[in-house]
C-alpha cells in the first residue's frame, strides 16, 4: 500500500493540488527510489570548477577565521576528518586551534599536520578535565577577526569559510553567523537529514538550540560575553549561544549546508541525562534572568527541548470576539468549550451577522440571560460576509486590553489555552499569538503561516498527524512565525489600533495574514504556541469557496495580497527557508 488506511482521499487531494509530476515524485520518494536531498545537492552545491574559482577569488575584506575545535578523548579517524575538512577549504585565511591531552597516536597525527601547515595551532597539556576546559584553552590560541566553533564529530563543507566570508562582506556589521547543516554517515559516504533552519527566531531558540554546532562569532563579541562557562557541560554551547545573541548587533543566517554532523550513537546513562537536563534548563533560566523575563523552564521529555511557562504578571481582561451567522450548533460547541477555561477574566462578544435561523436567535437570548459577560452585537451594514469589517466593528465594543479573535467553528481542547497565549502577548516584543488547530480527524489544520506557500501564504504542516513532531520538532515547540490564522488569534488592543485593525478590502481571505505582516512591520514578533490547542471545523463561518462568485472573490483578494506584499513575497519568509518547497506543506526540499 502506498498510502495508509483512510488516507486515499488525502492522496487524491495531493494529486489535485500538486499535479501528477509532484504526485509521482512523492511515490518514488516513499519507496526510496529517489533521494530528493541527493538531487538537491547535485543541483545547488558548487561543482569542482566552482570550487576552483573560489580558491582564486579575492574578497574586498578577507578576515582571518580562527576555527576552534571542541576536543575531548578524540579518536584518530574523527580528528582526521576534521583536519581534512579544514585544510580543504577554498578560503585560505584561516587558523585551526586545538587544545587537548591526546594519546601518542593523536600527537603523531597532529605533529604531521603541523609540519605541513603553519595555520594549525595546537596546545598539548597533561591534564584533561573536560571539554569546556579544552575549548577555553583552544579559544586562547585564536587570534582571528572571527572565531568559528566546530564540534569534533563534525566536518566543514569545502566552501564553508568562503560562504561565511562572503556573508561578512555583504553584512559588515554581522557579529554572529550560523548556517544550515545535515548529517553524514559514519563512513562519510551518505549525507541525509538536512536541517534547513529559519533566520533568527528567539522563541525557537528558547525552545531548543536550533542554531547548532557551527557558529561564527566576531572577536569583539566574544570579548563582551566571555568564554564557555563551567557547570553547563553538555549544554555549554547552548549557554554560550544564548549569551552571544543577547549582545549581538546583527545575527546572520546563511541558508546553505556548510557543515555535516557525523552520525554517531552517543548514549547517556540516566544519571548523566538528568545532569544534562538540568544544565540545559539552568542555561535557559539564566538567559531569561539576563533579558528581564520571568518564567519557569520545563523539560519537554526530549533532551535539550524546553517549554517556558512565563509568569503572567497581570491577569488582564480578554475580549473574545466571535463572528456568527446562524450555525447555532457550532457556536454552542464553541461557547461551551470556552466556558471550561481555567482563565476567568474574559468577556465574549458575538458579532451577529444577519442570522435568519430561529434556533440561533433563541440561543442568543439564552446566552444573554444566563451570562453577564457575553454580549451579542449586531452588524447589519451588509448582508455580504466581510470578516474584516465585522471584527473591526466588534473591537469597538471590547472592554478588554487583550483581544482574542475566534471563529465560531472552533472547539477548545485544553482548558488553560488562554493562559498559554496570554503569557506571550504580555511580552513587550510580541504583537500576536496563534494556536495549534486540528481538523476533526486529528490532523494539523494550522501551526503557523508560511509566506509564499502556494503562491501567497498558507498553513505550516497542514494534514500532518496531530501527534507528529513535525519538521525538526516544529509541531512540539514554541516558535516565531510570519503570521498566524485569525481563526484563533490573540493580540493587544493597543497593537490592533497601532496597525489600523483589519484591512476591510480583504473580505474573506488574507485579512489575518495582512494584519500579522503589518504587526511585523512595526517590529513586533508573532508567536505560534502548540500548547494552546483547538479543533477547527473549517469553513463553517463563511462556507466553502465552491461557487464561481466566491472563487472570483478569493482570486481578487489573493491578487491584492500578492500586490501589496510583493516585496515580502520576493524576499522569502524569514521563519521558513529558501531550500524548502513552497508547493507543499511537508517541508520537503525544494528541487
Amino acid at each position: 500500500m502506498i498510502f495508509k488506511k483512510n488516507n486515499f482521499t488525502r492522496a487524491i487531494l495531493y494529486l489535485k493540488n500538486n499535479g501528477f509530476r509532484m504526485f509521482l515524485a512523492k511515490i518514488l520518494e516513499r519507496f526510496n527510489l529517489i533521494d530528493p536531498y541527493k538531487l538537491w545537492i547535485k543541483k545547488f552545491e558548487p561543482d569542482k570548477n566552482t570550487l576552483k574559482k573560489q580558491k582564486s577569488f579575492k574578497f574586498s575584506y578577507s578576515p582571518k577565521i580562527s576555527i576552534v575545535v571542541s576536543t575531548f578523548n578524540t579518536q584518530k579517524n574523527t580528528l582526521l576528518n576534521v583536519l581534512n575538512s579544514v585544510t580543504s577549504q577554498t578560503y585560505s585565511n584561516w587558523q585551526l586551534c586545538i587544545a587537548d591531552r591526546p594519546n601518542r597516536e593523536i600527537i603523531k597525527l597532529l605533529k604531521t599536520y603541523l609540519s605541513k601547515d603553519k595555520r594549525i595551532t595546537v596546545k598539548f597539556f597533561k591534564e584533561n578535565p573536560g571539554i569546556v576546559y579544552n575549548l577555553n584553552r583552544a579559544l586562547k590560541l585564536a587570534d582571528g577577526d572571527y572565531i568559528a566553533f566546530l564540534d569534533q564529530f563534525d566536518t566543514l563543507a569545502p566552501f564553508a569559510l568562503y560562504e561565511i566570508v562572503k556573508a561578512i562582506n555583504q553584512n559588515p556589521d554581522a557579529d554572529f553567523i550560523y548556517p544550515d547543516e545535515d548529517k553524514i554517515s559514519k563512513n562519510g559516504r551518505k549525507r541525509f537529514e538536512p536541517h534547513f533552519k529559519p533566520d533568527f527566531s528567539p522563541d525557537l531558540l528558547r525552545s531548543y538550540n536550533y542554531i547548532g554546532n557551527l557558529i561564527v562569532v566576531k572577536k569583539q563579541l566574544i570579548d563582551k560575553v566571555g568564554i564557555f562557562r563551567e557547570g553547563y557541560e553538555a549544554f555549554h554551547d547552548y549557554d554560550f549561544i544564548l549569551r552571544c545573541v543577547e549582545k549581538a548587533k546583527k545575527i546572520i543566517h546563511i541558508p546553505k549546508v556548510l557543515y555535516h554532523k557525523r552520525f554517531v550513537n552517543k548514549f547517556l546513562d540516566e544519571n548523566k541525562k538528568l545532569y544534562a537536563h538540568e544544565n540545559g534548563k539552568n542555561a535557559l533560566s539564566d538567559h531569561l534572568s539576563r533579558v528581564g523575563l520571568k518564567g519557569k523552564v520545563e523539560n519537554l521529555g526530549f533532551l535539550g527541548f524546553y517549554k517556558i511557562n512565563y509568569e503572567i504578571s497581570n491577569y488582564q481582561k480578554i475580549s473574545i470576539i466571535i463572528p456568527n451567522k446562524d450555525h447555532k450548533d457550532d457556536l454552542k460547541k464553541c461557547i461551551e468549550s470556552i466556558l471550561k477555561s481555567t482563565y476567568n477574566n474574559y468577556e465574549i462578544i458575538i458579532a451577529e451577522n444577519n442570522t435568519t435561523d430561529k434556533s440561533t436567535l433563541e440561543y442568543y437570548e439564552y446566552l444573554q440571560k444566563t451570562y453577564d459577560f457575553i454580549k451579542i452585537i449586531r452588524w447589519s451594514k451588509s448582508k455580504e460576509f466581510n470578516y474584516s469589517e465585522i471584527n473591526n466593528f466588534a473591537v469597538s465594543y471590547a472592554s478588554g486590553d487583550i483581544l482574542l479573535f475566534l471563529n465560531n467553528d472552533i472547539e477548545i481542547i485544553n482548558n488553560n489555552w488562554m493562559e498559554e497565549m496570554l503569557m506571550f502577548i504580555q511580552r513587550d516584543d510580541v504583537g500576536a499569538v496563534g494556536a495549534k488547530l486540528l481538523y476533526p480527524d486529528n490532523t494539523i489544520q494550522h501551526a503557523g503561516v508560511i509566506i509564499g506557500l502556494g503562491g501567497a501564504a498558507d498553513h505550516s504542516h497542514r494534514y500532518f498527524p496531530a501527534q507528529s513532531n513535525g519538521y525538526f520538532m516544529r509541531l512540539k515547540v514554541v516558535q516565531n512565525v510570519s503570521a498566524v490564522t485569525g481563526a484563533c488569534l490573540m493580540t493587544k488592543k493597543s497593537v490592533f489600533n497601532e496597525v489600523g485593525g483589519f484591512d476591510e478590502r480583504y473580505q474573506i481571505v488574507f485579512n489575518d495574514i495582512d494584519f500579522c505582516l503589518k504587526i511585523r512591520q512595526m517590529g513586533y514578533l508573532i508567536v505560534f504556541t502548540p500548547f494552546a490547542k483547538a479543533y477547527h471545523f473549517e469553513f463553517k463561518t463563511r462556507g466553502r469557496d465552491d461557487t464561481f462568485e466566491k472563487q472570483q472573490k478569493f482570486k481578487k483578494e489573493k491578487d491584492l495580497f500578492t500586490k501589496n506584499w510583493r516585496k515580502i513575497l520576493d524576499s522569502k519568509d524569514p521563519y521558513y527557508n529558501v531550500n524548502l518547497t513552497l508547493q507543499r506543506f511537508d517541508f520537503s526540499v525544494n528541487i
